[in-house]
């Protein structure tokens, strides 16, 4: 197998190289990220809890119903700590808003890398097609006619190899940052419900 990607790289030349070093860096990425998104949509159950808890007056008992493992989770706990300590509802709107963003900040955090990724290894591919199609090119016209057609085919496959390597790099990452990014927007939305319900909850008018 190793013999395997040594003939590739050495067939590629600079392109595939770069494309391999692309592939490390789009794979490292993926792992990260699947790893960080662990739980990250968890804990329905545990903000509903928590948000009858709120309902009842009881803080106390509603942050001990979270367990702090999601975006949404984080947020609303630090919403219902803020309002045990009586912070204005201005600023509290203000820091849950910076404190949302920043959630869905850290999860987008390489997910634009991917999405480079995905979009410039097809051209770094089609580019070492066309470098080593004018090489073979280069070739035939350098032998005025008589070259081997084995040889030339030869050539004309090592020029394919780079856009073949291409497509393999970049679609995983292309698929993986859609992925991510729909997990995200999902996890943003979690952040949003939670809040919007926390917020009608503890502004709602007293009962007569």
């Amino acid at each position: 197998m190793l013999d395997f990607f040594k003939e590739i790289i050495s067939a590629g030349g600079p392109v595939v190289i770069v494309l391999a070093v692309l592939s490390v860096i789009s794979l490292t990425i993926i792992a990260y990220k699947l790893f960080q998104f662990v739980g990250v949509l968890s804990g329905q159950k545990r903000i509903n809890a928590a948000l009858t808890q709120v309902q009842a007056r009881d803080n106390q008992t509603a942050l001990n119903a979270l367990k702090l493992r999601s975006p949404a989770e984080r947020v609303l706990a630090y919403a219902i700590t803020a309002t045990q300590n009586r912070m204005p509802q201005g600023l509290l709107d203000a820091e849950l808003q910076r404190r949302g963003n920043a959630e869905v900040e850290l999860l987008n955090r390489f997910i634009r890398l991917l999405e480079v990724i995905a979009l410039i290894s097809p051209l770094l591919g089609l580019l070492g097609t066309v470098l080593g199609m004018i090489s073979s090119f280069q070739e035939l016209e350098l032998a005025e006619g008589a070259a081997n057609a084995s040889v030339l085919a030869g050539g004309i496959w090592q020029a394919l190899l780079t856009t073949a390597v291409g497509l393999v790099v970049a679609i995983p990452a292309a698929v993986a940052a859609s992925l991510l990014s729909a997990t995200v927007e999902r996890a943003s939305h979690k952040i949003e419900s939670a809040i919007g319900r926390f917020n009608l909850i503890v502004n709602a008018p007293a009962s007569p």
